[in-house]
């Protein structure tokens, strides 16, 4: 991570500004009750999508907790809107356990989101209807893209390559 500070930095706070957005849209959500009142329906809409960006963050935050804890090398973009990934997994030096590592940082955080929004969400609120119907679409998208290769790669097949796993002269 050695040179990467500042842009880590801008990206946290960028990322917890939009997380701390998606609190204010809820709380307005949540004084202004039923969507049938004007502007009601856009609110509850963009409080939902804001959340499910939100969750996103908080997945690709895990999987960068997950490869900082376990050593691994990494790159961060070169600026903070570059890239829908928040760093690049060095696949050349890093090895199976920072992968394993990686990834189970993602799964945890998405998981423990998960059980925070199910327990939080006033769920009679459309805009938690649709956050929660979302990322339950999110999940089964992590299940489909994430695990199968995690699966491979845990039981002894080679690091992927491509997306958010480049070697270091390609980035």
């Amino acid at each position: 991570m050695s040179g990467q500070w500042n842009r880590f930095a801008a990206m946290l706070m960028r990322d917890l500004l939009l997380i701390a957005f998606t609190g204010w849209l809820w709380r307005l959500a949540i004084e202004h009750g039923a969507p049938e009142a004007a502007g009601g329906y856009a609110l509850h809409v963009a409080t939902a999508l804001m959340t499910v960006i939100a969750a996103y963050l908080v997945h690709e935050w895990g999987h960068l907790i997950g490869a900082w804890i376990s050593g691994s090398r990494f790159f961060l973009p070169a600026h903070i809107a570059a890239s829908p990934f928040l760093f690049r997994f060095d696949n050349v030096r890093n090895t199976r356990r920072h992968f394993v590592w990686m990834v189970w940082g993602g799964f945890v955080s998405s998981i423990a989101l998960v059980i925070l929004l199910v327990a939080l969400l006033p769920r009679e609120l459309l805009a938690a209807q649709i956050a929660l119907g979302m990322t339950a679409l999110g999940v089964i998208a992590t299940f489909v893209i994430e695990v199968p290769e995690f699966w491979r790669v845990y039981r002894g097949a080679p690091l992927p390559d491509g997306a958010a796993f480049v070697s270091p002269p390609e980035v």
